[in-house]
């Protein structure tokens, strides 16, 4: 990969093109760390979250949840497990811009009428279900992407996720590592959309081919990031492969740990 100025906005251009004694960049890199740069396969890794950061959750325990709410506001829990999973994908794309929303949405349909405390409560539940999912890194999840910072890779994420994941965001131990993050539900689209992909290059400043993408593999995302132009590579934890409806197939490179991405930089 060759530097380019725009790769650097505070460096003045005629740094690389001084011949003359070492000067320290505004950006803080030395004239050795930009040879590093040079020799860089890739300029950015970006990450999925839930089952790549963090570890992945069976289909079954989000059915649980969903149970439990529909106890909350005393629906049938059947119908309303029913009505959460067909229409959950709107929460991911901005449909619903609150959990509170989306339950006075199924409640409607389900024609029950339950008070605000009570819909409070409910959408409590998926907020605390969240934050126990995104709060705990995987292993080695600190220790690669502290790597990748100290290297001068660029870092992005990409999440299908509801609105509780942006507003969680900054209490998570990945906040300070990620240069870009793109939410599905302000995005307003989710990996089923390579358009995703793209904003995340755009914002990162950096082109798909110079990307490496790592996720667990849902709404073929690995797939879409392929043919975008990223090296995409699934994270594949066998303990935590479940009968997700919307598992991608894919049959491109495969890790069992994030540290493994050390070899493919």
């Amino acid at each position: 990969m060759r530097v380019k100025s725009s790769s650097f906005p505070n460096t003045p251009l005629t740094f690389f093109l001084s011949r003359g004694r070492e000067r320290r960049l505004d950006s803080g890199l030395r004239r050795n760390d930009i040879q590093k740069v040079e020799q860089m396969k890739y300029s950015a890794v970006i990450f999925d979250l839930g089952g790549t950061l963090t570890r992945g959750y069976a289909w079954s325990h989000y059915v649980d949840m969903a149970r439990e709410i529909a106890r909350v506001i005393s629906a049938t829990e059947d119908d309303f497990v029913r009505i959460w999973f067909e229409r959950a994908a709107g929460l991911g794309t901005g449909v619903y811009p609150s959990y509170q929303h989306f339950i006075r949405h199924i409640c409607d349909q389900l024609r029950l009428n339950p008070p605000d405390n009570v819909i409070e409560l409910a959408a409590s539940i998926s907020l605390s279900t969240a934050k126990k999912h995104i709060t705990v890194p995987r292993d080695g999840a600190i220790e690669i992407l502290t790597h990748l910072k100290t290297n001068h890779y660029k870092i992005g994420l990409i999440t299908d996720c509801g609105p509780d994941v942006p507003a969680l965001w900054d209490e998570t131990p990945f906040a300070p590592f990620i240069d870009v993050a793109v939410f599905s539900c302000t995005a307003g689209m989710n990996k089923g959309n390579p358009d995703i992909f793209r904003i995340a290059t755009e914002k990162l400043g950096v082109k798909t081919q110079d990307c490496m993408y790592i996720a667990d593999g849902m709404r073929n995302e690995l797939a879409n990031a392929a043919n975008m132009g990223m090296y995409a590579v699934q994270i594949l934890i066998p303990e935590e492969i479940d009968d997700s409806p919307i598992r991608e197939d894919w049959h491109g490179p495969v890790i069992s740990s994030l540290r493994e991405i050390l070899d493919l930089l």
